[in-house]
């Protein structure tokens, strides 16, 4: 603990019970030792369980990483839609081809929102 040097303010301050009041609290106090080791455990534990989820989280952005460059690399290197067929659209989308019979047995020949 620092030492206070109370001679100084006993110089100077004219109410000589509040240094003494002081000097008698600074006397009689007495640190306290705490035994820590029982929280190093639960340190430990939480260190160890939060490193877990960091790798954990790691290795899902890792992986979403590797799909959204694969769905970038698809999209610029994909052709042109005007370029497309009917027959690889339908491909790519099976409903496309559902959607376009069911439509032509009802005998309707517009696209809806058109």
């Amino acid at each position: 603990m620092p030492q206070v040097d109370l001679s100084h303010y006993k110089s100077i301050l004219k109410n000589a019970s509040a240094v003494e009041a002081a000097e008698k609290a600074l006397s009689s106090f007495k640190p306290v030792d705490y035994d820590v080791s029982k929280w190093d455990k639960v340190v430990d534990a939480f260190e160890q369980k939060a490193v877990s989820q960091a790798k954990e989280t790691v290795q899902k952005v890792d992986k979403e990483e590797t799909d959204l460059k694969a769905t970038l690399s698809n999209i610029t290197e994909a052709r042109p839609f005007e370029d497309l067929t009917s027959d690889e659209a339908a491909a790519a989308n099976p409903e496309i081809s559902k959607a376009t019979e069911a439509m032509l047995k009802h005998g309707r020949w517009t696209v809806p929102g058109v």
